[in-house]
């Protein structure tokens, strides 16, 4: 069974309400982080953390441009191949991205969080490689994510270790 590759799709309304759609899903995935970090500065602060680990206050800004290039990725790849199983697998990881935060900081499950961690970096990795199938721009834009989530992780992991 051969796959066909549809033709770069026209800017149209439909197209930008796709965008607006992956702006949104993305949107909603950072709101469950930033709920889940409410007022929890000063426990991070407190933890006992590797000298490598960044201040605070850098998530936010990193955060916040990486779910842009996550929405613009998604929706790369929807032009050139609408929706199929990649999106799927695009859903999923943002769905363990939303649910790491919680588990990090509302839970204090440093364990559970790292798990979830390396789940979310394995389904990163496989998007980029799904997407590069038909749209390289859409996998390279998602390679920031799938660094910062690689040092997010070993920083999960030494936080859990230092910490138990």
């Amino acid at each position: 069974m051969t796959t066909r590759v549809q033709p770069q799709r026209q800017p149209g309304a439909r197209t930008w309400l796709v965008l607006l759609g992956f702006l949104v899903a993305v949107a909603i995935t950072a709101a469950i982080g930033g709920l889940a970090v409410q007022g929890t500065g000063e426990e991070y602060q407190n933890l006992r953390q590797p000298a490598w680990a960044p201040p605070s206050w850098l998530f936010g800004p990193v955060w916040t441009v990486l779910y842009v290039l996550i929405a613009i990725s998604g929706w790369l790849y929807w032009r050139r191949a609408g929706f199929d199983r990649a999106l799927l697998v695009y859903a999923a990881q943002l769905v363990l991205n939303a649910i790491w935060t919680p588990l990090f900081f509302g839970a204090g499950r440093y364990g559970l969080a790292f798990a979830d961690i390396v789940v979310l970096w394995l389904l990163i990795g496989l998007t980029v490689v799904l997407f590069r199938r038909r749209s390289g721009p859409a996998a390279w834009l998602l390679l920031p994510y799938w660094a910062w989530v690689t040092f997010a992780a070993a920083l999960n992991f030494t936080i859990w270790q230092l910490n138990t």
